[in-house]
């Protein structure tokens, strides 16, 4: 893979020593070159954990695992408590970048970008630690986001308790490096997922009418469950019901007893989340009584719609505006119907997430969860830069 040259902007440049710079590109190439999946991040947390103790900060622990908190000193020890998270776990996915530096791990590839929000995380408290904040600052580098885990592991074990505002970014790279999304309301959706099994009789292929036949009831299910989007919710909100898998049978002349199927629900309301769920039952339970099948629906409630608060977004554009001027902010542009666990903060504490530009000029715009999912080097800056200036206008203006 040729890889451009390294240009960051000169505002962002001026932060970072020549050194500094190094250090955190080769700690995003290391964590790159080990990817660990959600729950499993011990040599990534470790790692981490290093680097935040060379910042000799006020506290630094272990938590829920594989997180790792680490409170920095600010300049007032009353004042209210900030937070900074970054995600650090990797994805079930066969690297095909070419980078120099890939995964050496085969099956596993940090294929959503955790490799850069974790560098960015330290880069972040790097520059809070040389320039602080009104008051004392959380780096909570987080595990098992993938999952729709880490956040509430974190949350229950009390760490982010008196945090009066949290940020947090993810880098995209459907925009060009020096392009930042901070927008106030919806920045991702609920995502849930189900499981239907259809239960019927098994009999020679030969013989249908002495079955009950699950594949044909899969068949009709899987139309049906498209007419929820369709038919039942209002054409003005986003929803999207998905299958993923279907399996049934084990020979081509067998007509088996049990069919399953999974698949996710994506909702930007609490309202069209509610719609989804009982619609996904009552056309299932119904649809197999037509065909006089049995029905097991479970739904296991995943990561809540992600909601950014108006004022810390401001906070969020008022740091980017300092840094790179008006005309980094960009829109979003879309409705995001992708899943963030970020979201389980925002329903506890008053915050604002980003998407940073991770595309270099030219470059394609390639999809997270991709197997040749690439950010470029500079958003690791970026996104430092961004998230540490954020704090300390929000530090600043929670006095």
């Amino acid at each position: 893979m040729n890889l451009p040259a390294f240009a960051l902007p000169s505002r962002i440049a001026s932060l970072f020593s020549k050194s500094a710079q190094a250090e955190l590109v080769a700690l995003r190439h290391d964590l790159h070159q080990h990817p660990e999946l959600s729950l499993h991040e011990h040599r990534t947390a470790a790692r981490l954990y290093a680097e935040l103790e060379k910042l000799h900060p006020l506290q630094l622990a272990r938590v829920a695992g594989t997180g790792i908190v680490a409170r920095l000193r600010g300049k007032n020890a009353g004042a209210p408590l900030v937070a900074i998270r970054g995600d650090i776990d990797a994805l079930p996915i066969q690297e095909e970048t070419g980078l120099p530096w890939a995964s050496m791990h085969s099956g596993v590839m940090h294929a959503c970008g955790h490799d850069v929000h974790a560098s960015w995380a330290i880069g972040a408290a790097q520059l809070l630690t040389t320039n602080p904040a009104h008051g004392d600052v959380l780096i909570v580098l987080q595990p098992a986001e993938e999952l729709g885990k880490g956040a509430t592991a974190l949350l229950e074990c009390g760490v982010l308790e008196g945090v009066a505002a949290i940020f947090g970014a993810h880098v995209d790279r459907r925009f060009e490096i020096g392009e930042i999304v901070a927008e106030a309301g919806p920045l991702a959706a609920a995502a849930d997922t189900f499981e239907i099994e259809l239960l019927g009789k098994g009999a020679h292929g030969a013989r249908p009418h002495e079955t009950c036949d699950p594949i044909v009831g899969a068949g009709a299910l899987i139309g049906a469950l498209q007419t929820i989007v369709a038919r039942r919710l209002n054409p003005a909100h986003a929803g999207v019901v998905s299958i993923g898998t279907i399996n049934a049978g084990t020979a081509s002349n067998i007509i088996p007893a049990r069919a399953k199927l999974t698949g996710t629900l994506r909702a930007t309301t609490a309202e069209t989340r509610t719609l989804l769920h009982t619609e996904v039952k009552h056309i299932a339970e119904n649809l197999a009584a037509a065909y006089a099948l049995q029905t097991r629906v479970r739904i296991e409630i995943g990561t809540p719609p992600l909601l950014n608060d108006i004022v810390p977004t401001r906070w969020a554009q008022r740091a980017v505006q300092s840094l790179m001027g008006e005309a980094a902010l960009v829109p979003l542009g879309f409705l995001n119907m992708a899943g963030e666990d970020f979201a389980f903060y925002l329903e506890k504490i008053a915050g604002c997430f980003l998407r940073i530009g991770a595309r270099e000029p030219g470059g394609v715009a390639t999809p997270a969860h991709a197997p040749h999912f690439y950010p470029a080097e500079e958003s690791i800056f970026i996104g430092a830069a961004v998230l540490a200036e954020a704090a300390r206008v929000a530090s600043a203006e929670l006095q």
